[in-house]
């Protein structure tokens, strides 16, 4: 297992994180591993990574869905959208490895989605290497 760190800085922005992740894999021959945000109020994803018009319309869309200051939980510290923004979205995402690299599609990145910031955030990486002996078919 091995953590990344993370320093967001903004109430809410999406960050690219796939080159740290490939700096873990690129030992592995082939397995996957899993990413997952320790936080309640951060997500991971796997989006577009051409167009930052997309993190923002993404974020846009989680604001329409999920307004600011509508939430009983924002009595107690005035971010229940953050909460609820993160449990929609998911801690996680698996990806397959191969030869190194993240299976991932052409324009795909990996993505730590902030919902409460500026913050601190640490990123699990959890790798699992594929048997060596062959495997039944």
């Amino acid at each position: 297992m091995e953590i990344i760190k993370i320093k967001t800085s903004k109430k809410e922005e999406i960050i690219d994180i796939t080159d740290k992740i490939n700096s873990i894999v690129k030992d592995m021959k082939e397995g996957f591993i899993n990413i997952y945000v320790k936080h309640a109020t951060a997500a991971i994803i796997i989006n577009e990574n051409y167009d930052p018009n997309i993190q923002i319309d993404f974020l846009a869309m989680l604001n329409d869905i999920i307004p600011q200051g509508k939430w009983l939980h924002d009595k107690i510290d005035n971010n229940g959208a953050a909460h609820l923004k993160s449990s929609l979205i998911g801690p996680s995402e698996t990806i397959p490895i191969k030869d190194g690299k993240l299976q991932l599609g052409t324009w795909q990145s990996v993505m730590l989605c902030e919902f409460d910031g500026p913050r601190e955030r640490e990123i699990i990486i959890q790798r699992c290497h594929a048997k060596t002996a062959k495997q039944d078919q």
